[in-house]
């Protein structure tokens, strides 16, 4: 009864994910799960922290002995755009940060079971495409309203582990996710698509969807840990409300993501963990297929339509964690991802500014075996900062005049971000 209680206070807190959310981000994907894996720039596949580690290798649940976890973060963005070169209007910048603040929270839960198995129980976020331009970046070209979209993504990923060796352990996750979404000042566009009513303002809408992450965790030696993880693409129903806007008549999967890791334990009490992770946007139309597409005539909303022509990304993280007495651990981390959006894919880019490439992070854990927490309770904290980083537009709007150009010059987009969280543990 005890572990049912645990999981059901877990899916009760889902509905706060629900609330507006932008996140930290890989491209549109969070830096890390976990307040303790953030504190290290969201490293995971090698070095299991708490009950989130299984949303980066499933496999880690076989380590995590009994263990609830509730985080909040607060996050805080700061994404901007601007115009030059066009026809139709003098150079301008625009602020897109109308919402400045969001507050995210996620929940896990891991429970060990006879015959080397242990389950559990994620829910989390993907997203962070938000912008709100109160100024629309596209009123030159006679769009009205305030310009901006709001992308989010719930994760409910219940998870099985199974330790074949000691000290060896395969998992898989299945992956539910709801997705919400969006926009609004795009009248602009509706003349490009072939679904013009649905292109702009159409409300909140979500769409359902599913897929697997399989993993595996593996001691070599007492010092040395490797992992790796791989999540298919999470086929979801799409947006029809949208279905002017996106490519596929609305679609919107999720990309494949997948990477490896290590952890050096090269002094008692220290961890240096280093992970390569990939994330293919390029596999889904909507995100990574090209805006230039709809110069050839291919309009918005058409099956391999045009899109927000991210690419490809790699991230290589790494972090380190010190145990400094018994009840008080101190981390730090690095990553960089490489740059998702081509320089000529800023025009549209400017709803989705996911350009932030270098970030630094700092975290500490207090536990009870200092004395001052009730018996099994650990609180994390940590802190980000990701360097502001700008993609500056290279032919980027399309030259003419309507209905086939916007004038042509370039839009050049920059984000940079903060972020503070904290997190408690129970060991149960």
């Amino acid at each position: 009864m005890k572990y049912l209680s645990l999981v059901s206070m877990l899916v009760g807190a889902s509905g706060l994910l629900a609330a507006p959310a932008a996140f930290a981000t890989e491209g549109y994907f969070a830096d890390g799960y976990g307040t303790q894996s953030k504190g290290e720039a969201g490293v995971g596949y090698a070095l299991p922290t708490d009950s989130l580690s299984v949303v980066s290798n499933p496999a880690s649940a076989a380590f995590l002995g009994n263990r609830a976890d509730f985080d909040a973060d607060f996050f805080f963005p700061d994404r901007s755009a601007s115009i030059s070169g066009n026809l139709f209007g003098p150079d301008q910048t625009f602020e897109g940060n109308k919402i400045k603040a969001f507050v995210i929270p996620e929940g896990g839960v891991v429970v060990q079971l006879p015959h080397n198995l242990a389950v559990g129980l994620a829910l989390y976020g993907n997203g962070g495409l938000d912008t709100n331009y109160v100024s629309n970046p596209y009123a030159r070209f006679r769009a009205t309203g305030a310009a901006g979209v709001d992308l989010e993504q719930l994760y409910i990923s219940p998870t099985l582990a199974w330790q074949f060796l000691p000290g060896q352990s395969f998992g898989v996750s299945f992956n539910v996710v709801d997705e919400f979404f969006r926009d609004g000042g795009l009248g602009i566009f509706s003349g490009f698509s072939e679904a013009p009513g649905n292109v702009n303002h159409q409300g909140e809408t979500h769409s359902f969807g599913y897929g697997v992450r399989i993993g595996y965790l593996g001691e070599i030696t007492p010092w040395l840990s490797i992992g790796a993880s791989w999540q298919s693409k999470t086929y979801a129903s799409g947006f029809s409300a949208y279905r002017g806007l996106f490519a596929g008549q609305g679609g919107f999967d999720v990309p494949s993501t997948y990477g490896a890791g290590i952890d050096v334990k090269p002094l008692p009490g220290l961890d240096t963990a280093f992970d390569v992770q990939r994330i293919d946007y390029r596999d889904v139309a909507s995100v990574g297929d090209p805006f230039q597409l709809l110069l050839a005539g291919v309009p918005l909303g058409a099956t391999k339509g045009p899109g927000f022509g991210w690419k490809n990304t790699t991230t290589l993280k790494f972090g380190v964690n010190y145990h400094l007495t018994p009840a008080v651990q101190i981390r730090g981390g690095y990553s960089y991802t490489t740059q998702p959006i081509p320089a000529n894919q800023t025009f549209l880019n400017i709803l989705a500014p996911g350009t932030v490439q270098n970030q630094f992070t700092l975290g500490a854990s207090y536990s009870s075996a200092g004395g001052l927490l009730p018996a099994g309770l650990e609180v994390s904290i940590y802190a980000l900062y990701a360097l502001p980083q700008t993609v500056r537009g290279e032919n980027s709007i399309p030259p003419g005049f309507p209905p086939g150009g916007f004038g042509g010059g370039n839009a050049n987009i920059k984000l940079s971000e903060k972020a503070l969280g904290i997190g408690v543990g129970y060991d149960f």
